[in-house]
């Protein structure tokens, strides 16, 4: 297969290897690499400075940004996997910067969000999928096999170890780290670390937001938040009702009582043996 004979693609040709399809109706910047025996359908955006490397597949809908590497094998842009998709006009967005690695597959969106988006700064790593309607937040790290189903929100700064497993319309906040064979059904507040089995609070990501430069007091404050939440024998409504009187109002305050307020799956709870049965009861 050789590359379509239009004005636009002529002055790419250096960079396209000629055993590459690329539609006419594609917009690839000048700069953009493809190596061979990838294709690009129609309606699609790639952005400057991006590799698409040999046995890619980029589908109608998807729009990547600049600077982006996508490994061999990766499928960008298919149909959802689901069986209310009715061929409406959808996306995935793929942010600047951001890496795709193998055999990665990003499915475009639904009548739900009408898009999929994987944020900036982002690495995306072999084997992982991301499913319909799903909105991945900036400097995110989804290690080998994460798979995260539809309608999931995974804030900035997120990083899952290898081999988790997101349930859809799970919300995850920001700075917080799953560990790896992870089986995620409840929602995650921002600034905390998850693991065990049931997946339960497993302390503050400190680590990581040292990393970030959070301030010790900062990181302090969060501490003691959680520490409200989970430690002090309160129900959910109980903490926040007690963060709300006795804690100064924050943005870190504020960020984890509306995020727990507006969860739709219920929050990850301390772990406890007589917890497991229930956590996995759907």
């Amino acid at each position: 297969m050789s590359i379509n004979d239009t004005s636009s693609t002529k002055t790419k040709s250096s960079m396209i290897h000629p055993h590459t399809y690329i539609h006419p109706n594609a917009k690839l910047a000048t700069n953009v690499k493809v190596d061979p025996f990838s294709v690009i359908h129609q309606n699609v955006e790639v952005g400057q400075g991006t590799w698409i490397g040999s046995n890619v597949t980029i589908m109608e809908g998807a729009r990547i940004g600049k600077n982006c590497h996508i490994f061999p094998g990766a499928v960008i842009s298919a149909i959802p996997q689901d069986l209310k998709f009715d061929g409406e006009n959808t996306t995935v967005e793929i942010g600047d910067n951001t890496t795709i690695r193998e055999f990665v597959t990003v499915h475009r969106g639904t009548k739900d969000r009408w898009k999929t988006k994987v944020g900036k700064n982002c690495m995306i790593l072999a084997y992982s999928h991301i499913a319909h309607d799903c909105i991945i937040g900036d400097n995110c790290i989804l290690s080998n096999n994460s798979q995260v189903a539809g309608h999931v929100v995974i804030g900035d700064w997120v990083i899952l170890g290898g081999m988790c497993a997101i349930h859809q319309f799970v919300k995850v906040g920001h700075h917080v780290f799953i560990a790896g064979g992870s089986l995620v059904g409840k929602d995650i507040p921002p600034y905390i670390k998850a693991g065990r089995l049931p997946l339960s609070y497993a302390g503050v990501n400190s680590i990581g937001l040292k990393r970030r430069g959070f301030t010790v007091d900062k990181i302090n404050h969060i501490l003691d938040i959680y520490r409200v939440i989970y430690n002090k024998g309160m129900n959910t409504s109980q903490a926040l009702e007690h963060l709300e009187e006795e804690f100064p109002a924050t943005d870190e305050r504020d960020e984890i009582v509306t995020f727990i307020r507006e969860s739709g799956r219920g929050i990850i709870k301390r772990y406890s043996k007589n917890n497991m049965d229930e956590d996995y009861a759907d």
